[in-house]
């Protein structure tokens, strides 16, 4: 025979009841934006922490092989210091945006689920969570952008590589002259057409590919780009969860009139 009424829970053990109240507590975690934090923080961090350090790698190559005259790349050396200080804005922002949609999960998610009687569905509550949305969405169509640019100099150091392993080739060697393969930057926009020597041939292109610098800035473009892209993850990710939970909630609202602030 049933009970008519559940047993109250301060009657039970205390085991019980810590597991009872472990479980309310697990359930309003947001996964999905926990997962998401979790993502958008290491692909911020890899984008920011290796672009930087390949940006300055790619000065330092620049300035030895390709523009010994300073002023022919004047221009170039402050976009790219300007581009560390973006660097800089960019991981500020998406750490405190991070927590602040994380902060905003627990918030939906209890009020979702309704595990808390305090936790109730505002007005307020419901523009926040709209407004989340909508810079959200802003926000990863822009890291979208952000991705595609941060794979142009992967894809410029990967033509730069390809050719010094062609070079190192055997058959490629009994067949064609080595001092006749070269690279000019120029034609990519990055120096002005007056820079000298502006391009690498032969030899000289076979000694800049085994320099550190080359090696360690090709890498870590790669890393950037990959970082990148995990950031875009996370954005989608985000979108998903506070997409549902706006709806969800506007739906609620229906039912649940509480217009205190």
């Amino acid at each position: 025979i049933k009970p008519s009424q559940e047993t109250p829970l301060v009657f039970l053990p205390l085991w019980v009841r810590c597991f009872e109240c472990c479980i309310k507590c697990l359930g309003g975690v947001p996964y999905a934006s926990l997962v998401a934090t979790i993502l958008c923080f290491s692909g911020v961090a890899l984008f920011c922490g290796c672009g930087h350090v390949a940006l300055t790698g790619t000065v330092t190559i620049l300035e030895t092989h390709f523009s010994k005259v300073t002023s022919d790349h004047a221009m170039l050396t402050d976009v790219i210091q300007l581009m560390q200080y973006v660097i800089y804005g960019i991981a500020s922002f998406f750490f405190l945006y991070g927590i602040i949609l994380l902060a905003e999960g627990f918030y939906t998610t209890s009020a979702v689920k309704e595990l808390h009687s305090e936790f109730k569905t505002t007005i307020c509550g419901r523009c926040i969570s709209g407004m989340f949305v909508f810079l959200t969405y802003i926000l990863g169509v822009a890291w979208l952008g952000v991705f595609g640019f941060s794979a142009v100099p992967v894809f410029l150091f990967y033509n730069m590589w390809s050719t010094c392993a062609a070079m190192r080739s055997p058959m490629f060697n009994l067949t064609t002259n080595i001092e006749s393969i070269c690279v000019d930057v120029r034609q990519y926009g990055i120096i002005p057409w007056n820079a000298t020597p502006g391009k690498a041939c032969g030899s000289t292109l076979g000694d800049i590919c085994n320099t550190s610098e080359f090696y360690l800035s090709y890498h870590l473009y790669i890393v950037a780009c990959a970082g990148a892209g995990a950031t875009v993850i996370a954005l989608l990710i985000y979108m998903m969860a506070t997409t549902y939970n706006f709806a969800v909630l506007k739906f609620k609202s229906r039912e649940d009139c509480c217009t205190k602030f």
